[in-house]
């Protein structure tokens, strides 16, 4: 198999405070993600990992530090304004607690990830004639390459709250490749799964780094995947960067093993 080529700094994280009220949620954490790496945020419950992605993806805006996106910052932008731009510019992203609509089915909701790259007006969305009518056959094309791609044809059209938790987590997935990202944050996607379920998603993930190209930041709690898929490990501890390096650099770092990973490892 040909080495994998990691490329320039594409994120950079600056920086980064966050509170809520008197309560530090991050402190002063710097870290950057190249482009095509598999980036993990590992740490204890409670360790900032999805306040960082929250600041990332901008829902939270951060009361120190800045993080900048192909060297464009966002920190002067509104929540709603950064959320759209960092968007437009290619991040997508995954949710530890699954925001899918239950009542759709998996190529509908997969398809609201298409909603961006979406040019005709709602009127005409809703009319589904011409133009428009155009445009969402050719959205659903798309669509439907994912499914194939996530192993979810006999799904397709089922209802998502019928689905095992393993298979909405696979939707969860593509409705965030639907959003054809540059950068996609996975918040937990082996949560709650079985060994057979996180086999795939390890699988999945390996194979959206490769086949699409995507720039992956992880948050998960499974040592034995982290260390297995991440080319590079950032490990917060109460809100505080602890460590910083490849697997195996963290692997052999006091103040991870006391922390987190346990003097058994």
């Amino acid at each position: 198999m040909a080495e994998k080529k990691i490329g320039e700094v594409i994120l950079e994280v600056k920086n980064i405070s966050l509170a809520f009220g008197g309560v530090k949620a991050l402190t002063d954490i710097s870290f950057d993600v190249r482009e095509h790496e598999i980036r993990a945020i590992i740490g204890p419950n409670g360790a900032g990992k999805s306040s960082m992605l929250n600041c990332i993806n901008g829902v939270y805006q951060p009361q120190q530090g800045a993080i900048s996106l192909r060297g464009r910052s966002f920190e002067r932008m509104n929540s709603r304004l950064r959320l759209r731009t960092m968007a437009e510019m290619g991040v997508a992203r995954t949710f530890q607690n699954l925001a899918l609509f239950k009542g759709m089915s998996v190529l509908d909701n997969i398809m609201t990830g298409r909603n961006l790259h979406m040019k005709r007006n709602l009127l005409w969305q809703a009319l589904r004639w011409g133009p428009a009518e155009r445009e969402e056959n050719e959205q659903r094309e798309k669509v439907e390459r994912i499914i194939d791609f996530l192993e979810i044809q006999a799904f397709r059209k089922t209802p998502v709250g019928r689905l095992s938790y393993g298979l909405q987590k696979r939707v969860d997935l593509g409705r965030a490749l639907a959003m054809e990202p540059q950068v996609l944050l996975l918040d937990e996607p082996m949560a709650g799964m079985n060994v057979e379920e996180k086999q795939d998603m390890c699988r999945f993930i390996l194979d959206v780094n490769d086949e699409f190209g995507c720039t992956i930041v992880l948050i998960e709690h499974d040592m034995g995947v982290v260390m297995d898929i991440s080319d590079r490990v950032v490990v917060l501890d109460y809100g505080k960067k602890i460590g910083d390096g490849t697997p195996a650099e963290v692997r052999r770092n006091d103040d991870v093993i006391s922390a987190y990973l346990g003097t058994s490892h």
